[in-house]
């Protein structure tokens, strides 16, 4: 099973705002050693996290992570006509 779209639905999450790791953590957690998906968007540097001025930990995705589900979300290109 690819996780890409879980990956990329973590990313989306956490891009719409900064969320404390702990919230994070309590949606996304999985009992499912083939389910990695924080792992995997965590490796791939699609979402760091940071502390908060009051010291809560938050998650926030990357610059690559907007980009990712940017792509995502953008319709594809029309094909090109063939000449």
């Amino acid at each position: 099973m690819s996780t890409e779209p879980l990956v990329l639905d973590l990313v989306e999450w956490v891009a719409a705002r900064p969320r404390p790791y702990a919230e994070v953590i309590e949606a996304w957690r999985t009992s499912c050693p083939r389910l990695t998906v924080w792992e995997e968007a965590s490796d791939r540097a699609l979402i760091a996290c940071a502390p908060a001025p009051d010291g809560t930990l938050m998650v926030a995705a990357t610059e690559a992570g907007r980009l990712a589900v940017a792509a995502r979300l953008s319709p594809a290109a029309p094909p090109s006509p063939s000449r």
